[in-house]
């Protein structure tokens, strides 16, 4: 049977219309259609957050590899994905008032750093209290920002297996997205033992884990090596991260300081 379009007038047959997409099935807009649409358009928890993170912790790596082969459907899309999960792990990490930065050996560096900045004249002052609220703020922010150095890392590592920067983009873009479902689960512990010694313990173990779920992906995703070479060429990725972004942290640090030094009319 012929249909006509209801956006465009033009005559298909389907599920949809081949000139502009508008699918056959419309509804009245009652509460039963914005309900949907607010599931569909905001979460998409019909086929896509639920279904993505379920995959990510059961078969992390191939699915990823399909994803990027063009099995794409049924996920959410990576970059919206992490910009949701940052944002509630970063709401929720904020207004928990947790504290990273209660190490007695942090405390020792600010107040020895802060010392030889102050004799030196140095309009550098660090305060791990105005960090870590800066974090909770701009958790989102700061995830987007770190991305391409894990994927620019990855990319220099893994570079013999033959994916472009963009694919491992998109590879580390659903790596963070795993990080951040982890975090968020384990998010409860570190606001029950907030400033105490034990919620130490619980960042070094959670940082370990991260590094665990890196390898257990990268082994899957790039099957071809073996698992001791793909457990080597992800410390080395990890190393090209650091490498990365201390380069780029002493580039907006000299560029601040430059800037402070600059005199203003």
């Amino acid at each position: 049977m012929t249909l006509t379009c209801k956006n465009c007038n033009t005559h298909f047959k389907g599920n949809f219309c081949y000139n502009c997409g508008q699918s056959v099935n419309t509804h009245r807009m009652n509460f039963h259609f914005l309900w949907h649409d607010i599931q569909h358009g905001l979460f998409h928890f019909d086929k896509g957050v639920l279904y993505t993170s379920k995959q990510l912790f059961t078969r992390p790596g191939q699915t990823i590899r399909e994803f990027l082969d063009g099995k794409s459907v049924k996920h959410f899309k990576p970059i919206s994905f992490i910009i949701i999960l940052a944002t509630v792990y970063g709401i929720l990490y904020h207004y928990s008032n947790i504290n990273s930065f209660n190490n007695e050996f942090l405390k020792g560096f600010e107040e020895g750093f802060n010392r030889s900045t102050t004799e030196e004249k140095s309009p550098l002052i660090l305060n791990f209290e105005i960090i870590n609220e800066w974090i909770g703020t701009h958790y989102s922010w700061m995830t987007l920002f770190l991305l391409p150095f894990y994927a620019l890392a990855s990319f220099c590592a893994f570079k013999k297996i033959g994916y472009n920067y963009v694919e491992h983009l998109i590879l580390n873009s659903f790596l963070t997205a795993q990080r951040l479902l982890f975090r968020i689960a384990t998010l409860p512990l570190l606001y029950f033992y907030n400033n105490t010694p034990t919620s130490n313990i619980i960042s070094i173990v959670t940082n370990i884990i991260d590094f665990a779920l890196t390898f257990w992906v990268y082994m899957q995703f790039f099957n071809k090596y073996s698992k001791t070479k793909s457990f080597w060429l992800s410390i080395l990725s990890y190393l090209f991260f650091g490498l990365f972004l201390l380069i780029m942290i002493n580039i907006v640090v000299i560029i601040f300081m430059v800037y402070k030094k600059v005199p203003k009319y």
